[in-house]
Order: structure tokens, then sequence, then C-alpha cells
């Protein structure tokens, strides 16, 4: 695989933060650094280790040590992210596109990434959009299961074998150690990626849900309007967006996205900062040049700099109106430095287009979108709303006619009848998300609906990812994951605290009828009766 002349470096990283169930991540640093020791390749490689890594420590051990392959060890909880250490050591989350992002910057430099952590394929997948190579966790792994995956892998690289090579000896390693998880690691190559993206983009569905699509489009044609689009994730908010910002494009509209998720966290440290580089993409996205120079001055504070910035700048180029949309605000509910007063200064800017003067004509010109999934509101304090002006767009789940029309356009109507889509809805609801991922396998000439709905509430079923997910949203809070028990275990509906109720709806795990609670659909209440039973 490699020059004679050429030292790979491998850097090895790993993380087990106060509060995560232990790992023997000093066992598979052992065990990689002597197998490499022992190959007759050695003199290839160099081996670099940094423990206990906190999430700024990433970027700076790539830039110090400048490895080619990049190993870590720890805890993975799905979408949510792999699990790094703070500056206290407490837990950091950090989710798959913060991930992709940064490797991104080394795609030029790292050839591998092994994320040898629980559930660790989300990240996998959105960093291969970048890396060559990339093994990720399709599921929990056990610590044994990973040593031996990483002791077969690295015996692999130092006898020369390519990644391919190396990643399917891992995975027999496993097997030949007597430990039944080789189908866990899964290897995902930029290639594969690349090919998929360009499949999916090419048949792209979105399903309308009237009529929400029709008072968005004309929402935004209102002047100084204000949108709330929210959910819990994976509803379809990110595309209800993109056809109303094209339908704001037809009206000749100027348009400016944000997504919040693309701010690094020194970004979101100050509210000036932060502000700042509001300012700045925004200029970006109009594809004008900025003028903080010219328009920032710190004597005025931050709130009415960025105000006077989008008064006297961005709002007077163009005559046209400005839709300005602003994704995953959700990401600013952590920051109580930043989020009150960014609400604040938002909600001054809508109540500046009421006015009647001068000033209130050129805000009368700016209409704004805000989307935000409701995961984050079980940390928030409830009596604080994140945000409670203009219009509220609430995503419902599909009706029957609506996947009946998904499924067409799946061209799945002769395989998928009446009586099979209503014992689907009968399991997951009309969720979105759990609806594509059905139909999606069930394109699949061998997929059955019978296995899918057997499988659906066990770990080997299509929706286990998504189930997970919300199952460490209960771990994490007692009250939550109680509160549930009752709901799930009970053949009524349970009253349960108002908090506790308003948190569990935000998750979308319960339905609430009149003051009551009810499972969302019958997937969780199977589900999670064996999990918290």
């Amino acid at each position: 695989m490699s020059n004679q002349n050429y030292i790979r470096k491998i850097l090895l990283l790993s993380a087990n933060p106060r509060g995560s169930s232990p790992l023997r991540l000093g066992e598979e640093m052992r065990e990689i650094k002597e197998g490499l020791k022992r190959s007759k390749n050695r003199e290839q490689y160099s081996i670099d280790t940094v423990e206990t890594v906190r999430y700024r420590d990433i970027h700076r051990a790539i830039l110090e040590y400048e490895p080619q392959i990049i190993h870590f060890s720890g805890h993975g909880v799905g979408e949510e992210g792999l699990v790094f250490e703070d500056e206290s050591g407490q837990i950091k989350l950090v989710d798959a596109e913060a991930l992709a992002g940064l490797f991104q910057l080394f795609a030029n430099q790292v050839e591998c990434v092994i994320l040898n952590a629980c559930y660790s394929k989300y990240q996998a997948q959105e960093i291969a959009k970048h890396i060559n190579y990339v093994v990720g966790m399709s599921q929990a792994i056990g610590d044994r299961a990973a040593i031996e995956f990483a002791v077969g892998f690295y015996d692999a690289l130092g006898a020369d074998k390519d990644y391919e090579f190396a990643y399917k000896l891992g995975c027999s390693s496993m097997l030949v150690a007597g430990i039944a998880e080789n189908l866990t690691p899964k290897l995902i190559m930029k290639s594969d990626i690349l090919l998929s993206n360009s499949s999916a983009e090419a048949t792209t569905i979105y399903v309308e849900r009237p009529p929400i699509e029709a008072k968005c489009y004309a929402a935004i044609l209102q002047a100084g309007a204000l949108i709330r689009i929210r959910s819990p994730q994976r509803m379809g908010k990110t595309l209800l967006l993109e056809k109303v910002l094209n339908s704001a494009r037809e009206q000749g509209y100027q348009t400016a996205k944000l997504d919040l998720k693309l701010a690094d966290s020194d970004i979101l440290a100050d509210t000036k900062t932060f502000l700042q580089w509001l300012c700045v993409n925004v200029s970006d996205s109009l594809d004008i040049e900025p003028q903080l120079d010219k328009y920032w001055q710190d004597v005025f504070g931050v709130n009415k700099n960025c105000t006077r910035y989008f008064q006297k700048y961005l709002l007077g180029v163009n005559d046209s109106p400005l839709v300005l949309a602003i994704d995953n605000f959700e990401r600013l509910f952590p920051y109580p430095e930043i989020f009150p007063q960014f609400c604040l200064l938002l909600r001054g800017w809508y109540e500046a287009a009421k006015q009647g003067d001068k000033i209130g004509n050129l805000w009368k010109k700016l209409r704004l979108v805000v989307v935000h999934s409701t995961e984050s509101y079980p940390t928030l304090d409830t009596n604080h709303s994140p945000f409670n002006v203009g219009i509220a767009i609430e995503l419902p789940e599909f009706n029957l006619q609506q996947v009946e029309s998904l499924t067409q356009q799946y061209e799945l109507a002769d395989k998928l009848g009446q009586q099979d889509l209503s014992k689907l809805m009968e399991l997951i609801g009309g969720h979105p998300d759990l609806i594509q991922q059905a139909v999606s396998y069930l394109k699949n000439p061998q997929a059955s609906m019978e296995e899918l709905l057997q499988l659906a509430p066990t770990e080997q079923g299509i929706f286990s990812d998504h189930l997970r997910q919300q199952l460490w949203h209960l771990q994490h809070n007692s009250q939550l994951e109680l509160g549930y028990k009752k709901v799930v275990m009970a053949n009524a509906p349970v009253r349960l605290d108002t908090e506790v109720a308003f948190k569990l709806h935000s998750l979308g795990l319960v339905k609430l009828s009149g003051n009551d609670c009810v499972p969302s659909c019958e997937l969780y209440r199977q589900y999670f009766s064996v999990r918290l039973g």
C-alpha cells in the first residue's frame, strides 16, 4: 500500500468523560502500538496519542501531528454526536455535520478515519463526503469487539495491506475471537457517498401538506413578515424552508439563508462576534462586500450596530424585499449570553416594520423565517419561550392520502395496497422520516412488509437508529424517563406533570389527548415498554 520511504502517521484520540461509562481505551491503544511494533513494515508508521480529548483538542492535534490516519476511541450516541470533553471534563457532544466540516479542511492530508465508538456510522457517513476511507459503528460495540477490530485492522496495515483489506481483517478478527459483532463496523468510502448523493439528489421527493405551504407563501408576501417553522427533527422543516425561499425568489425577492449548525463554537461564545458573523454572511449571500468597518461603531453597542448595518446597508442595496432565513435556530438555545439578546433583536426588527415612518418602511422590506427543532426544549425553562411573535407553523405528520402520494412517487403503488399502508401507519403513524425510511426499504424487491413490521421494534429493525436516539434523550432526563414509562405501560391516556408532558411532546414521543398523554405511535409503545420496563 505504501511507498517504502513514506512514513504514515497515525493519531490515536480517546475520550471517556466523567459521567460516561468506563471503556478500556488504554488497552486498545497499547494493542495497536504493540501490533505495529511487531509488524514487518513498522518503520513505515509513527504513532501519536492524545487522551482525554476535549472538542477543541481535535483540530489542534491534527495541526500538530499532521496524521494520515485518525483513530478515535470513545462513546457515540447516534445522530446526537460523538462524546468528547469540555473544559471541565464533562460531556460535550460533537455532531456529524461539525466533524465533517472539520475533516473537510484536512481532506488533502487525512486518508482514513476510524471511529471506534458506538453508533458512530452517522458521523462516518458525513466525514466520508471528504475523506476516502472512514469506518463507523452501526450499533453498540463492546470493549473486546472494539479492541479485536483495531488489532486486526492495524496488523493488516503493518503487513502493507490496503484500507479495504484492513477493514475486512478487523471484522474477521472479531469472529475468530468468538465475538459475533463482525457486522457492526461499516466501511464507508468517499466514492460510494458521492455516487449515492448524486442519485439521491436526482430523486428528491417532497410531499405537500396543505394548507401549510400556501400559508407560508402568502405570509412571505406580507411586509415585515416573521414566520416560525418548528417541529421535532426530521419532520421536513428544511425542505419546507427551501420551498418558501424558492417561492420568494419567484417574486423577485432577495434571499439569504444562514444555517447555524455551520457556526463554530467560537462564533457562538460572544454576542459581538456572532452578530458580525451574521452581517458578513448575509452580505456574502447577497454577493456584496461586507462593510463592517464603515457601519459598525463600538460606541453604539452590539444590537444597535447590527441594526444599523441592516438598516443603512443591507436593506438599502436593493429595492426588492429581503428574506432572511435562519435554519437550526435551536443551536443558540444553550448560549444564554446570545440567545435572549438575539431574540429581542429579531423582535425589535419585526416591531420596527409596523412603524409608519421612513425607518418603518425600510424594515418592511425584511421578511424573517426562523426554523428550529423542538428536541432542545427539555433543556429549556418552559416559562421562557424561545420565540413567540409572528406566524407559527407546526409541521404535522403525513395523513394516509399523503403517504399514498409518496408511494406513487416511489413507484410502489402496485406493491403496497391500502391494507399494507394502513398496517404501516398503525405502527409508525405518519412520521415523515419513518415513512420515508419504510418506503425506501420497500423499494428493494426482496423486502417485505411482513418482515419490516416484525423487526420494527427491535435492534434489527430499520428504525433502530431513530429509536436509540429517542432512548438517549430519555436516559439523560430521569423525570422524562419515568413519565414516559407510565405512558407506554398504560392502556389508557396518562395525566403527567405539565412540564414533563410538554417536553415529551416536544421530543415527538407523545400525542396529547386533552390534558393526557398517549404514545405517538405503536412502534414507540412496543420498543419503550421493553427498554423502560
